[in-house]
């Protein structure tokens, strides 16, 4: 194929990426909107609405290193049509979910489904593309995931304006079947590794831990007991997955790559990252209560947050190809902190919060974009490269679902005002001492060789 061929093909291959990452990110964050719908069609108890959030990211997690080590054996185009059409069929079920037990079923059924998209679409991009295009790549398709916590609650609540809450669902079905399609038409197929062995010990002592930490995190609240059983359990899967990790020669969780210092602090960031983008779930609220506007309202003054992260994302990854990952890391968690700093005490002043929301949005695109996944690209092998973004994506939701845990027992505790501003600062907190372990990532440029081994 000609040079001109190749990139009008690689061009359809990032375009059927970017939808699908598109499409698997925006339901996590979608449904907010839709819960008062929810409760009041199927008859939800108001303290069970948050499984409908928690089951999706537990079974996303779940499904992540299957998913991801399935690639790396059998090839991108099989697993990743595999992944869609098992999301569509989820969105299906859920659409036509007339009780609250179907709709988790199909919840579960969708976030397995997502599992599959995003480790596959980075890892096509190692696959694809030479170490100085992937930071501009991975900062496209990244964008993708952060702009869809900021979009999700527009988007749903402009829909909910004019239909009933399962269309939230049903778009997600022709949309995949499209996808299907075209997947299968512009997608390499070609295996990463030539042996066939899957992990299933480690795949299912990580999921026996991933789903006891999960129904553990979201049982505690500041007045609940803490479920010690439960969080023993997840403690034994744990040191269950090590031994048995230490043992297999194709393992899901390459306890060796945690030697390499690139990998070990992108982890670090990674879990960090999670944290920061549970900070987004309140911000609404935040807006709510201190500008006295409605919720709809509230959403159009995100606007900052969204613009900023769609310019920053692929500005960023150019920038990452240009001077290398470590900088640009450092300058995004500078504009982290002093954007949560500023958020804390913007109360009642417009100008602060929108220039908070604009240095937030900058700093999230190089996080929850190209940095973290150009980092494991880049020290990973390539039969390994799926693996390694399905662990960096794990490390996301355990930020997620712990900070989560978290803020709700901060909330608990505090009360209007005072709880957002303290939950901004602590973010600003956190975010200034992931700057303190980011200067020891080492400077690498786009041009140096790959740092596989590098300690």
């Amino acid at each position: 194929m000609s040079n001109t061929g190749q990139e009008k093909n690689n061009g359809k291959v990032i375009a059927v990426l970017f939808v699908g990452v598109l499409m698997g990110a925006l339901d996590i964050s979608i449904v907010g909107p839709a819960l008062p719908s929810i409760e009041q069609s199927l008859q939800v108890a108001e303290r069970f609405l948050g499984w409908i959030f928690s089951i999706y990211v537990l079974f996303n997690l779940l499904g992540v290193s299957l998913f991801a080590r399935l690639s790396d054996i059998y090839g991108r185009r099989s697993i990743y049509v595999t992944a869609l059409a098992i999301f569509g069929l989820g969105s299906l079920w859920v659409a036509i979910s007339s009780d609250f037990t179907n709709l988790l079923i199909g919840r579960a059924i969708q976030g397995f489904g997502a599992s599959g998209v995003f480790p596959v679409a980075s890892a096509v991009v190692g696959d694809l593309f030479p170490p100085e295009k992937r930071g501009r790549i991975l900062g496209i398709i990244g964008a993708v995931f952060g702009l869809a916590f900021l979009l999700g609650p527009f988007v749903a609540g402009t829909l909910l304006k004019f239909y009933s809450w399962n269309v939230l669902f049903t778009i997600n079905i022709p949309i995949s079947l499209v996808l299907i399609v075209y997947s299968w038409k512009v997608l390499p197929s070609k295996s990463a590794v030539s042996g066939k062995t899957i992990d299933w010990g480690g795949i299912i002592s990580l999921g026996v831990f991933l789903a006891a930490l999960t129904y553990g995190l979201n049982t505690v609240r500041g007045d609940s007991i803490i479920l010690i059983e439960v969080f023993a359990l997840a403690g034994i899967a744990l040191a269950t997955l090590i031994f048995i990790e230490r043992k297999t020669p194709h393992p899901v969780v390459h306890l060796e790559y945690f030697n390499n210092r690139q990998i070990l602090i992108a982890g670090i960031l990674a879990v960090s990252t999670g944290a920061m983008q549970a900070c987004f779930v309140f911000i609404p609220s935040f807006v709510v209560s201190s500008f006295a506007v409605d919720p709809s309202t509230a959403s159009f003054m995100l606007i900052p947050f969204v613009l900023a992260t769609a310019i920053g994302s692929p500005v960023f990854g150019r920038l990452i190809d240009a001077v290398g990952v470590k900088r640009v890391i450092l300058f995004a968690l500078v504009l982290c902190s002093t954007g949560f700093y500023l958020l804390s005490y913007s109360g009642a002043h417009r100008m602060i919060y929108y220039s908070s929301g604009v240095l937030i949005g900058l700093g999230m695109s190089v996080l929850s974009g190209s940095s973290l996944r150009y980092i494991m690209l880049n020290n990973t092998k390539v039969e390994d490269r799926a693996t390694s973004q399905g662990m960096l994506t794990i490390f996301i939701s355990l930020g997620q679902l712990s900070a989560t845990a978290l803020i709700g027992v901060l909330s608990a505790s505090l009360m209007g005002s005072e709880s957002y501003a303290f939950i901004f600062r602590g973010t600003g907190v956190l975010m200034t001492a992931m700057f303190l372990t980011a200067i020891a990532l080492r400077s690498q440029s786009a041009s140096e060789p790959s740092a596989v081994s590098q300690p």
